[in-house]
């Protein structure tokens, strides 16, 4: 059955943040790693169910698989009318936990949950192991007519 995250939470939210970055990133530095120890669970404090959200599934008392639905609000445009889009992070399953179909439980209660928030579009990045699944919940590829940018303060 998937759940809502609580301040309860958090600890093994970050615990599982940090295996998902290790795993889609590689090692992390230790100054990062120390970072995002120290920082993360603040974020969650200040922003958990307000614009994001964590969804998961428990196994045996131990947070088996979990995602992230971050919710923004942006000025309206034909691309997304109500103004507020979704963008999924950190679609991670303990490796022991794979292939039991969590993944697929989450991502559809994650969006029926975005129609719920009358959210004009959820997106999110893909990777090859996950592809499928997304197709299948009903997410397809997007061929912007732009470019994606980034600037890094550095």
């Amino acid at each position: 059955m998937v759940e809502y995250a609580k301040t309860a939470d958090i600890a093994s939210l970050t615990e599982l943040r940090l295996a998902y970055l290790d795993e889609e990133h590689g090692k992390l530095s230790g100054d990062d790693i120390e970072i995002i120890k120290r920082e993360l669970p603040r974020y969650f404090m200040r922003n958990l169910n307000q614009n994001i959200f964590c969804y998961f599934v428990r196994e045996q008392e131990e947070i088996a698989a979990c995602t992230f639905l971050l919710v923004v609000e942006k000025p309206m445009s034909p691309a997304f009318i109500t103004g507020k889009t979704g963008t999924v992070l950190n679609v991670y399953t303990r490796p022991v936990y794979r292939h039991k179909g969590y993944a697929r439980q989450i991502m559809e209660k994650l969006l029926s949950e975005a129609v719920e928030k009358n959210l004009s579009l959820v997106e999110l990045k893909s990777t090859k192991d996950g592809y499928r699944l997304y197709q299948s919940v009903g997410f397809v590829d997007d061929v912007p007519k732009y470019h994606l940018m980034k600037w890094y303060n550095q």
